[in-house]
């Protein structure tokens, strides 16, 4: 039987969180951004989870830390949000055609 989550699971500094808004039909996006993630992450990331949310929000949290959020940076691109989340899980790893300067 498997620990109940917690908010001790939040800042495991290796788990991702994508919360969007349902009221704006937003999983499609926030679903593509998580399959970007797993791939790109695989062995690196312990959870990678999709939370539902109302009044327009799409915010990418890793650990406790947001590091996009929608209302202050618009829709990210996935190469932009692989970054973020490389600096803080990976930040030896290559991440190919997506390292190079936009």
């Amino acid at each position: 039987m498997t620990e109940p989550s917690s908010a001790a699971d939040a800042r495991d500094p290796r788990r991702v969180e994508i919360e969007y808004c349902t009221q704006c039909r937003w999983l499609p996006r926030a679903a593509w951004l998580a399959q970007e993630l797993l791939t790109t992450f695989e062995a690196e990331l312990t959870e990678l989870s999709l939370k539902p949310g109302k009044g327009g929000v799409f915010v990418v949290r890793v650990g406790d830390e947001v590091v996009w959020d929608r209302r202050e940076q618009g829709f990210p691109e996935p190469t932009a949000v692989k970054r973020l989340v490389r600096d803080r899980v990976a930040p030896g790893k290559s991440l190919g055609h997506s390292d190079r300067p936009e």
